[in-house]
């Protein structure tokens, strides 16, 4: 997951920075039932999936913790009339649209073969989209529980074209709506956490959100294939010695390529059908 601290500065015990702000937060929120009750799911992977922060907690979560931080860079975050900002924002809200257009509703709840494909679960939970740019060179980017997003122009400076770019706002919207720091947090919160394992569920996590985020290019008019050379890009970074903030306790670059490889042919194939009236979008509110 492309995290703020979530992929640069880590805790003593290995454990990511961030999610351990998150469960900081979390403790905080007073504990309320609204929406979906928490408890197990098959997730985005399928595979097992338990989620201990209910829909309402889930938002609130994400609107203290990006308080936070905007608060912490709040004299680097650029004004929204700044050209990258623009970028920024119209990229995020188109790869939204398309994850509107693509998740079930209550209208509509029965899954659509694209639906089952990605395997997200969002009915019952609100998300509240909203991105800002900080100036830093930091290479990162990160959504939190909810939808607010934040951009490093460091990041900016890698992404060659709005394709690329979109790969990354694409990835980080895919960790959002597969609620993984809910997931991550109910297991910091269970105290059952082994480190070596961690490694493994943080790169389950990863290839989760690049599978999600590769199909829902397309459905932004953005096209996969730049995803593919946007990771060559920065595996490249990291073979050239420091590994980018971006790229911690991702899965490798030779799985990373091998994975997407696959996935671009069948999420231009979804496009096509759904193009073709063979997948029908979801009921817009």
């Amino acid at each position: 997951m492309a995290k703020l601290v979530l992929h640069s500065r880590r805790s003593r015990s290995g454990r990511p920075a961030f999610y351990r702000l998150l469960l900081v937060v979390f403790l905080a929120v007073p504990a309320c039932d609204i929406g979906l009750p928490p408890g197990n799911q098959e997730g985005p992977g399928r595979r097992s999936q338990t989620l201990g922060i209910s829909p309402q907690q889930e938002l609130e979560l994400g609107r203290i913790a990006y308080s936070k931080i905007m608060s912490k860079y709040r004299d680097r975050i650029l004004p929204g009339d700044d050209p990258q900002v623009k970028r920024v924002r119209s990229t995020a809200y188109r790869i939204v649209k398309a994850a509107g257009a693509l998740t079930p509703s209550p209208a509509n709840a029965e899954p659509t073969p694209l639906q089952r494909e990605i395997n997200l679960h969002v009915q019952g939970y609100r998300f509240e989209w909203r991105v800002n740019v900080i100036e830093s060179p930091q290479v990162n980017a990160f959504c939190l529980p909810g939808g607010k997003m934040a951009v490093f122009t460091g990041i900016l400076r890698v992404a060659d074209n709005d394709d690329q770019l979109a790969t990354v706002l694409a990835h980080e919207i895919a960790h959002a709506l597969a609620h993984h720091s809910n997931e991550r947090v109910t297991r910091e919160e269970s105290g059952q956490v082994n480190v070596l394992l961690e490694k493994r569920f943080d790169r389950q996590q990863e290839s989760e959100a690049d599978h999600i985020g590769l199909f829902l290019m397309p459905f932004a008019g953005y096209d996969p294939h730049e995803a593919v050379r946007f990771w060559q890009r920065m595996g490249q970074l990291s073979r050239g010695g420091r590994i980018p903030e971006f790229l911690s306790d991702h899965p490798s670059d030779e799985r990373r390529m091998r994975d997407m490889e696959q996935w671009v042919p069948k999420a231009l194939a979804a496009k096509k059908a759904f193009d073709e009236g063979h997948i029908t979008p979801a009921p817009q509110r």
